[in-house]
């Protein structure tokens, strides 16, 4: 395999797996170019590239600016803007969690908060179920947001460490 059928062939992978962690399949394919780029490139060659309007990359390379996974790059004396990806995967994982996280289970832990304090008695049989329930995800979920914690602050070889044992 050639490095142009290689590129190819994880830009579409990259694109797949992209659903799995919340983003659609045109977004990833633009990070995965962007990933795989030796240098910064534009908006046209990323239209060119992956065969998509002008339109689309525009929107998606807001979204991925949002998410701090691409940084929109100035060269000095050109007009044209640039955009580049993190190649670390440790940081790309680790900001793609710190999104969902916010996107996802802070929401999600505010709302049990305010599910958990209903009005009722508490020795009825549904009202108890229902708090029983909801403060079991709760705590289920707060215990996630601990841990998703540590491993964004934590060093990648300390956490792989960390999880190699473990396993063991």
């Amino acid at each position: 395999m050639n490095l142009t059928e290689a590129k190819q062939q994880f830009i579409a992978s990259w694109g797949a797996f992209g659903s799995h962690w919340g983003i659609n399949r045109t977004m990833a394919q633009i990070h995965a170019l962007l990933m795989v780029s030796a240098e910064p490139i534009t908006q046209d060659d990323i239209m060119e590239q992956l065969n998509i309007s002008r339109g689309n990359v525009n929107m998606n390379i807001r979204d991925l600016i949002t998410w701090g996974l691409v940084d929109r790059i100035l060269l000095s004396g050109e007009r044209k803007e640039y955009f580049s990806a993190e190649k670390d995967i440790w940081k790309v994982a680790t900001q793609i969690i710190k999104e969902r996280k916010k996107r996802e289970l802070d929401p999600m832990m505010k709302l049990l908060a305010t599910l958990e304090d209903i009005d009722g008695d508490k020795k009825d049989k549904e009202v108890k179920q229902f708090i029983d329930t909801i403060s079991g995800i709760r705590k289920f979920s707060k215990k996630a947001d601990q841990m998703l914690d540590v491993m964004i602050k934590a060093d990648e070889s300390w956490f792989l460490t960390g999880m190699m044992k473990i396993f063991k």
